[in-house]
């Protein structure tokens, strides 16, 4: 084959074309031509077709003429095979394109997983919501959202337009799928790294997350940096910074809190808005004894014990709490409704 030493060959150039279009290697290209040559090869001409050999296809990089060679290198190729095939070939190479392209996207979307992403809804199947979300350089695709990436309080419609978090890769029936996610705890660490500059620089830490979605969450923050309040940076002048992260899980509450080493401190830290809590920490059983005035118990325990079992879960404790004129504790899990006792009165939380 002559070399060409001039400008590139118009087969060249269209491969490239392809492949710039699409995004692709030009590499995969000319891998399913390849492919899709041997395929038609097999399916018009089974008489000379063995599945024992091994047959190799070579492309003219000038014009784009393909042959068929066995495995000693000989030339295979049936009379007219280009004519015959060119519709077999066609489709087949149509279908590595797709696969080549949906394959691209997948990996950069794998790339970035646990980021934000902006989507518009444009179906709902089956309880599952399909998004179309903004990947960069990629363009629009689609993404799914599982009933158990949705908020339950959160009414989805179509065109609606809202911020995921780029949750996971899955296998489906319809082969690999982006999921994106509005319940994960981590949307909010993302939102508010995005809205506030010192979680973005690394100068104000999160350091956990308990969420109950659509109704509350419980950050903690901290910073080793003199001179910065991690809380006041998160809560923004007159609160703008939370608020707009408000604004993004539709008017979810969020508790922000400081972060402590010392897990007496924290426990009641993550208690507010109770306040004048005495809190004793058993390690060995990984339990937070509280004692709450008796005008404090009711919002340390929160409505249906929401605001314990948050701070249960921020400080990864078992927290009992108990009235300072109470005789027996009120218990409070992470999994269980609390449980007021009282000689003479059973309040309703």
């Amino acid at each position: 084959m002559q070399k060409k030493t001039g400008a590139r060959s118009e087969f060249s150039a269209a491969l490239h074309q392809v492949a710039n279009e699409r995004n692709l290697d030009p590499e995969v290209v000319v891998d399913a031509i390849k492919q899709a040559i041997l395929a038609a090869f097999k399916k018009d001409h089974p008489e000379s077709h063995s599945e024992e050999e091994v047959y190799d296809v070579s492309l003219d990089s000038g014009t784009g003429e393909a042959r068929i060679h066995d495995s000693a290198k000989k030339d295979i190729t049936p009379p007219g095979f280009g004519r015959i095939a060119a519709m077999t070939a066609k489709q087949v190479i149509l279908q590595k394109v797709r696969e080549a392209e949906k394959s691209n996207v997948i990996g950069e979307c794998e790339k970035r997983l646990g980021t934000l992403v902006s989507g518009t809804i444009i179906r709902i199947i089956g309880g599952e919501v399909v998004v179309e979300i903004d990947a960069g350089k990629l363009g629009r695709i689609e993404a799914v959202i599982p009933r158990d990436q949705q908020v339950a309080t959160e009414d989805y419609r179509l065109n609606q337009r809202l911020t995921f978090l780029m949750h996971s890769i899955r296998d489906s029936l319809r082969g690999r799928e982006v999921v994106v996610s509005r319940a994960d705890p981590n949307l909010i660490k993302e939102l508010f790294r995005r809205e506030v500059p010192e979680v973005n620089s690394g100068a104000v830490e999160i350091k956990a997350i308990a969420r109950d979605p659509g109704s509350r969450t419980k950050i903690a923050v901290y910073s080793n940096q003199s001179g910065i309040d991690p809380v006041g940076s998160c809560v923004g002048q007159k609160g703008v910074r939370v608020q707009a992260v408000i604004s993004e899980i539709n008017g979810e509450k969020i508790d922000i809190t400081q972060f402590s080493d010392d897990l007496e401190k924290f426990v009641a830290s993550a208690l507010a808005p109770a306040t004048g809590l005495t809190v004793k920490i058993n390690a060995k059983k990984e339990v937070a004894e509280v004692t709450a005035p008796a005008d404090q118990l009711s919002l340390a325990i929160g409505r249906e014990g929401q605001n314990a079992k948050l701070a249960g879960r921020l400080c990864n404790l078992h927290i009992d709490i108990k009235g300072t004129s109470e005789r027996k504790e009120d218990t409070v899990s992470n999994d269980d409704k609390p449980q007021i006792s009282d000689p003479n009165d059973q309040p309703s939380v």
